[in-house]
């Protein structure tokens, strides 16, 4: 009996220790994310830059972070197509990876948050995350929203909260056109601005809309002899890459005298085709900007000094990290199912102050920042794209101003 005994309490001790053991096994461990966005193609320099910036952050991230573990980013290009972000997905599953990223399309989105929705219904015990970085259309945190995806930028509707409260104390916004990529997000823009901007300045006009083909685009000068035609005084638009460099560029060559009201002036190439004659005309709503300090403003300059040739703007590269490492360390796991309940409801320190997970539809709560290209001053320094402008802050929207509800129903795992 006492043999007995004394073999069962050894047995018992190594079973705890075993057990934790296991609770404790990410620390160290290297956390594989899938990227999966263009390389190639029109939109290929914005990938590009931001593989660039995932990998540059998660060095930062992998000399501390609050779990212990490592992050590894596995770039895969989907040419923007949703078709080749399916096969992208299915090769980052069979190479073991159980957490993805993506943000460059929404129509790639979309078809992310329904493909590893079913993936995970299907292989419990192998279900894979999706923290979507950059996809901003309302409806994947509304009607499409799903457990398995948290989306760390802000949406459009809320983007157009913030854009609208800042246009309606300026008297120069009189006549507004409306020039989006047509597709969800470019639809989006259209119906918030519609629907926004004349509660808060009734007395704006829309005097014309157009939406056209996503990154197939090279001239567009019948676009803006259309918005010159129709007496505008303002453009409203969601385009990025190049689709907004070569905008900006015909814009400029036809000497198109309106104020740009963007979401992403800051992408890759259109800073550059911006230049001097933009200065004071465009104004773009981010969670970050270009003159930011603390920890944004130490990765800006150590990015650049790393890529001479390229800025840091996707600023989620640092929340994603934040947020993971926070929520393993939370769950004391890398299990994504594990970890995605301690993301629900999350709060952390990032760059542009606290942010929130919310728990009901999984869209980060966050600061926004209204800027506005300018020549470089001594008090907004830093140089994009090495141009001597940048983007200056002229306003600040504390999270509860652009926050806007949701009409998701969530349907959680059990």
């Amino acid at each position: 009996m006492n043999v007995t005994h004394k073999l069962f309490g050894v047995t018992m001790a190594a079973s705890m220790t075993l057990m934790c053991g296991v609770a404790f096994a990410q620390k160290g461990e290297t956390v594989k994310i899938a990227w999966i966005d263009p390389l190639t193609g029109l939109m290929g320099p914005v990938g590009n830059n931001q593989v660039k910036s995932f990998q540059f952050v998660a060095e930062r991230f992998n000399k501390n972070n609050s779990a212990g573990v490592k992050f590894e980013i596995i770039p895969i290009d989907n040419k923007l197509s949703p078709a080749e972000t399916l096969n992208a997905l299915k090769s980052a599953i069979d190479q073991g990876v159980r957490y993805v990223t993506q943000g460059n399309g929404s129509g790639a989105a979309a078809a992310l948050v329904e493909a590893v929705a079913k993936h995970n219904e299907r292989n419990p015990g192998k279900e894979v995350l999706y923290i979507n970085h950059s996809a901003v259309d309302p409806d994947l945190t509304n009607s499409k929203c799903n457990y398995w995806h948290f989306r760390l930028d802000a949406d459009t509707s809320m983007k157009m909260e913030a854009l609208t409260t800042f246009m309606k104390d300026r008297p120069e916004v009189k006549k507004v056109y409306l020039l989006n990529q047509n597709y969800a997000h470019g639809h989006q823009v259209a119906k918030y601005a519609k629907d926004i901007l004349p509660r808060k300045r009734p007395d704006v006009q829309f005097v014309g809309e157009d939406l056209h083909p996503l990154a197939s685009v090279r001239d567009f000068a019948p676009y803006v002899a259309k918005i010159k035609a129709s007496g505008a005084d303002t453009v409203i638009t969601g385009n990025w890459g190049s689709d907004l460099s070569l905008l900006v560029k015909a814009a400029n060559d036809a000497g198109l005298n309106v104020n740009f009201y963007t979401y992403y002036a800051g992408v890759t190439g259109t800073p550059t085709a911006l230049g001097p004659a933009a200065a004071g005309k465009v104004f773009q709503v981010s969670y970050m900007h270009s003159n930011m300090d603390g920890v944004a403003g130490e990765i800006i300059s150590g990015f650049k000094a790393k890529y001479p040739d390229a800025d840091w703007y996707t600023g989620s590269t640092y929340h994603i990290y934040a947020l993971l490492s926070d929520a393993m360390a939370k769950a004391k796991s890398t299990d994504p199912v594990k970890v995605a309940a301690a993301l629900e409801g999350l709060k952390t320190k990032s760059f542009n102050g606290e942010v929130e997970m919310r728990k009901t539809d999984h869209q980060l709560q966050q600061t926004l920042y209204i800027s506005t290209w300018q020549k470089v001053d001594a008090k907004n320094k830093y140089s994009v794209e090495n141009t001597g402008y940048t983007f200056a802050p002229v306003k600040t929207f504390e999270p509860y101003v652009s926050s806007t509800p949701t009409s998701c129903q969530m349907k959680r795992p059990g």
